[in-house]
């Protein structure tokens, strides 16, 4: 039997880590975030305006997310893109743990703390054959392993990194901005460095490529379509 190499098991155990943290990390709250919404909206008033390519982007509570949205000083920390609005509601393709996969909106949504969630828009409209490519280039990363050592360029995938490559494949624009860790985690002196020492098992690999939901959501190629909370559909 051959021995694991120790990136392969930092990964493996990484992901138990991840399962584990997910698991006791609690339910996404339905209280206000502490940034004010713009808007307040149902999944079913969200669907009538969604294009396919739109990019939408919640707040998972999971603790390792959490020190995402805290390390790049936004309050999102994952991300998935419309494929489908044909259906009874948009079908949002998102890379997550375990697998990626698609998603219903309203189940998406649901998964954000505070109900937060925001949709952002490439400023030139796609065309069909854009739209189809999009689709394609969903469906080929679709049931791929997530990526718990949010490296640009493992075989894994990660959320920030799936709509970016789908995104370009479909259209050639380039959405988010690839950063080092060393840029990203020093760039604010309160980052918990302790908690990234952990996840990496003492080694935050410094030089390791990675692009953040944050720096999609702030992408000079999207324009904003809705910012604000989501809410239950009686509610609305």
């Amino acid at each position: 039997m051959s021995t694991p190499t120790p990136s392969a098991a930092a990964s493996f155990g990484a992901a138990v880590f991840l399962a584990v943290l997910l698991v006791a990390s609690p339910p996404a709250a339905r209280a206000q975030p502490a940034t004010p919404p713009l808007g307040a909206a149902s999944p079913r008033t969200l669907a009538a305006s969604l294009n396919v390519g739109d990019v939408v982007f919640i707040r998972v509570a999971a603790k390792p997310f959490r020190e995402v949205a805290a390390a790049t000083d936004s309050w999102t920390n994952h991300v998935g893109i419309v494929i489908d609005t044909s259906g009874e509601e948009p079908l949002i393709a998102e890379s997550t743990f375990p697998l990626s996969r698609t998603t219903k909106l309203s189940k998406f949504a649901a998964r954000s703390e505070g109900g937060r969630l925001a949709v952002a828009r490439l400023k030139a409209p796609l065309t069909a054959e854009q739209q189809q490519q999009l689709v394609a280039a969903a469906e080929r990363r679709t049931g791929i392993f997530y990526d718990t050592g949010f490296d640009l360029h493992s075989r894994r995938q990660f959320c920030s990194r799936y709509v970016r490559e789908v995104i370009e494949e479909a259209t050639g624009i380039q959405v988010g901005e690839v950063e080092t860790f060393a840029t990203l985690l020093t760039r604010r002196p309160q980052t918990d460095l302790a908690f990234w020492r952990v996840w990496y098992f003492g080694q935050i690999p410094w030089q390791r490529e990675t692009v953040t939901p944050a720096s999609l959501l702030r992408s000079p190629a999207l324009v904003p379509v809705f910012d604000g909370v989501s809410i239950s559909d009686s509610a609305s």
